[in-house]
């Protein structure tokens, strides 16, 4: 929201500095974006007069003048190339030294062409301020040579743009900051009141109203007679200093009241209007051409306004450009009315209408103003534009603005933290426009202004669906009360000084703080920590990818397809975090660097919601070593990446077993699928399927992992204990089974380690061999077993009785045979 400080000036009467003004204003909540000055870039130049002129006698389109601009400049000789330099004419002069904005330099005194030249004559363009011209900018006589020009063209004037947040529809005026400035006693709000213009005849035009959802008043009158056309240079000024363009009177009145009250309006040629009746109703589904020039597509929700040839305005965002006022304009029907600002919001975001109108409807216009600003449009278009007015002509009913809000003084100490009298208060309150209906010492009631939408609003979230009907009723009431006492404590806080309220730590409920992360984002980071130890590099990719990548990875329903997505190769909501991995891995291999790791905790998205994931993936060879070569990475080297990880997570290897019915994207004899118990699947690793590397044009193998985080459970948090150390020394014994094809080595792990649970403190393979020796498909698995004491060393007889107890139940689990 931009205004100017003389602008402001004709809403409150004070006396401050400038940045006094600018420093209230941020401690008071309108946060100040900027403040600038159009002087500050124009010093210099001043106003002065062509006393001669005469052709360059080396350049027939030069002209050598003589300016007097008084103040040691009184006769001046300047080389100019404009052709409407003349003697007699009154200019913009800018000496040396003067920095010329619209050209970015800064004159010097010179010669031009063999011609002596101390200065320059500028056009606007030249100092930032209009178009392209065909000369310098040509000054009334009534001019005082000498004088600076920013203070004839009334240009010192600081500009101050503040930020509005949504709930401050108020603020978006001068006249509510100057409201709220004068309530932090910076000085004293001006009366606004306008005069009713008296009808000389009845409206020719009525409104219907068909869709009160949307709209539920609407008032309108004519203006007959009017002379259209530039705006007088008061308005002109207004607009210019805020960034908006002039374009006519009619114009330019609506969008000066748009921000100097608050209230948006829009004019109608009434002469283009067909038929007697403006309707407010739904869209069809038909293209309307608006004010800009753009077709917009019209939905079945959209609040229009319609004759008998169609939509002529899109409601409270634009008008049409076949209604829209012209030089020609003689009749012109002022529309002012209350819209639906969610509806009227949603309808501006669908079709991308930006617009002044648009910003106050959809944070609330204050419904008291509807008619006293079209009475303040129609004295400014009788004033201004000549004319006579109809009677005013309107259609449904302001809704009940009116409201109360109750306020213990008390809870501005309690809640707020700042010691304000009630005196104070109240005051600053009434400042605001509140108004005391009943208090007492403790308490007070104030009525709502019906400009501030924003407070005691009566909007409450969903209430749980088991309340019964009293319960709910008291539940809200109450929460109301509440809301309403915190909305007026906000207000007295907010004009008494955000600044001022001292700072005060919350209260510990222990001396020890709290854990600033929680269990699940403490191992995020243990998990970040270990893939970086094992050489991988973390990526952050896009959850989107292309429809054909995640089609490759088994996951692209439509579903979770993009209606407008970013870029056409971002289309689809990814299945695995693999896919950015696999492009990353590509990109980097094309480049020289295919020995890549990398690695991406991230979502993947299903039919059946979001998952967390960590995805791992190594292509090209290891790294060259002493005494060993580089090779080839393979399923086990993710696998082993994969380990490490349910390692960190505090996952028993016991507890863990290993299928071979990895998804449809890994390689479907070098791939596996870890689960924890029969059903619960944790893991997948192994190379990625031939088929998917071929289609995304990947020469080699890559190998990869994930694990499914959302399915491993949290470890239960366990009081810690002594460890029990033995003071024995552990026994290992090597035991090879022969076993069937289809006997998994874990099968004979678990076995093993069942066999006797009080002595067997580990169980691990450490040999796989198939030869001649052994029956066709069959192989031997050798493990070792250790036995770990914890009363006595083992005798002989104990380690071979626990050796036989080994045998017996892999033999019984398994079918194996004790190699001999």
């Amino acid at each position: 929201m931009k205004f100017t400080l003389s602008w402001l000036r004709e809403h409150l009467d004070f006396t401050v500095s400038l940045d006094e003004i600018v420093s209230t204003l941020n401690t008071i909540g309108l946060e100040v974006e900027s403040v600038e000055n159009p002087a500050d870039t124009l010093r210099g130049f001043r106003v002065a007069k062509i006393v001669e002129a005469h052709r360059h006698p080396d350049a027939d389109r030069l002209q050598v003048c003589v300016v007097a601009a008084g103040g040691g400049y009184e006769k001046v000789q300047v080389v100019c190339g404009a052709p409407n330099a003349r003697a007699g004419l009154y200019v913009i002069f800018a000496p040396p030294g003067t920095y010329v904005p619209g050209s970015d330099i800064t004159i010097k005194a010179g010669k031009i062409r063999g011609q002596e030249s101390g200065g320059m004559l500028c056009s606007l363009r030249e100092l930032g301020l209009g178009a392209e011209s065909d000369g310098i900018a040509e000054l009334p006589e009534t001019v005082v040579l000498g004088q600076a020009y920013s203070d004839y063209a009334h240009l010192d004037d600081p500009v101050i743009d503040i930020s509005i947040t949504p709930n401050r529809g108020d603020a978006l005026s001068v006249r509510g900051i100057a409201r709220d400035l004068a309530a932090a006693g910076i000085g004293h709000l001006k009366p606004w009141l306008v005069d009713t213009v008296e009808g000389k005849f009845p409206s020719p035009i009525s409104w219907d109203i068909q869709y009160e959802a949307a709209c539920p008043f609407v008032a309108g009158r004519l203006v007959r007679g009017v002379k259209n056309g530039p705006s007088p240079e008061w308005l002109r000024q207004r607009l210019e200093s805020i960034g908006l363009k002039p374009i006519s009177a009619l114009v330019d009145i609506t969008n000066f009241l748009t921000f100097d009250l608050g209230r948006p309006l829009h004019v109608f040629d009434a002469e283009k209007i067909s038929g007697s009746t403006l309707s407010l109703t739904r869209a069809a589904r038909e293209t309307f051409r608006a004010l800009d020039g753009r077709d917009l597509i019209l939905g079945t929700d959209d609040l229009v306004i319609v004759d008998k040839a169609g939509v002529q305005s899109l409601a409270g965002l634009i008008g049409g450009e076949a209604t829209g006022v012209s030089d020609e304009t003689c009749d012109v029907f002022i529309e002012a009315a209350l819209f639906d600002p969610v509806r009227l919001a949603l309808t501006g975001r669908r079709l991308a209408v930006h617009t002044d109108a648009r910003q106050r409807f959809e944070r609330g216009v204050d419904p008291a103003l509807v008619l006293s600003g079209l009475e303040a449009a129609t004295r400014l278009i009788l004033s201004l534009c000549g004319g006579e007015a109809s009677d005013v002509t309107s259609a449904g009913a302001i809704p009940s603005w009116q409201r109360d809000a109750w306020l213990r003084f008390e809870r501005l100490s309690s809640l707020g933290g700042a010691q304000i009298a009630s005196e104070e208060a109240t005051r600053i309150l009434e400042h605001l426009g509140f108004a005391v209906k009943e208090a007492d010492e403790t308490r007070a009631c104030f009525a709502v202004p019906s400009w501030r939408n924003d407070i005691a609003t009566g909007v409450l979230l969903d209430q749980a669906a088991h309340l019964d009907a009293d319960q709910a009723q008291k539940a809200a009431a109450s929460v109301q009360a509440i809301e309403d006492e915190n909305d007026l404590i906000e207000e007295v806080l907010r004009i008494h000084g955000l600044d001022s309220i001292p700072s005060v730590a919350l209260p510990q409920k222990t001396a020890i703080a709290a854990p600033a992360l929680t269990p699940a984002q403490k191992r995020l980071g243990e998990l970040r920590r270990l893939c970086a130890l094992r050489g991988l590099v973390e990526t952050v990719g896009f959850s989107f990818v292309s429809h054909e990548d995640a089609s490759l990875f088994g996951g692209a329903p439509e579903a979770l397809r993009l209606l407008n997505p970013i870029a056409s190769d971002l289309n689809q909501m990814r299945p695995t975090p693999l896919i950015n991995l696999v492009r990353a891995w590509q990109r980097n291999a094309a480049r020289g660097l295919s020995d890549a790791a990398l690695f991406e905790i991230g979502p993947s998205f299903h039919a059946d919601g979001q998952k967390l994931v960590l995805a791992g993936l190594r292509g090209g060879e290891t790294p060259r070593r002493p005494g060993e070569r580089a090779r080839a990475m393979s399923l086990w080297d993710a696998k082993a990446d994969l380990v490490a990880a349910l390692d960190v997570l505090k996952l028993p290897a016991e507890a863990l077993s290993v299928t071979a019915d990895a998804p449809g994207h890994y390689h479907p004899g070098r791939s596996g699928v870890v689960r924890q118990g029969p059903k619960t699947v944790l893991g997948y690793f192994g190379e990625l399927h031939p088929k998917v590397t071929r289609a995304m044009g990947i020469d080699g193998t890559l190998v990869v992992f994930e694990i499914c985080l959302d399915a491993v459970p949290l470890p239960k948090v366990k009081r810690r204990q002594v460890p029990t150390l033995s003071a024995f020394q552990p026994v290992s014994r090597d035991f090879a089974f022969i076993v069937a094809p289809q006997v998994e080595a874990q099968a004979v792990l678990k076995a093993a380690r069942g066999a006797e649970r009080a002595l067997i403190s580990d169980v691990r393979l450490f040999d796989v061999y198939e030869g001649a020796s052994l029956e066709a498909g069959h192989r031997s698995l050798g493990i070792e077993v250790t036995l770990q004491p914890i009363k006595a060393s083992l005798t002989d007889e104990e380690i071979d009785a626990v050796s036989e107890k080994i045998i017996a139940a892999v033999a019984k689990a398994t079918g194996a045979t004790l190699r001999r």
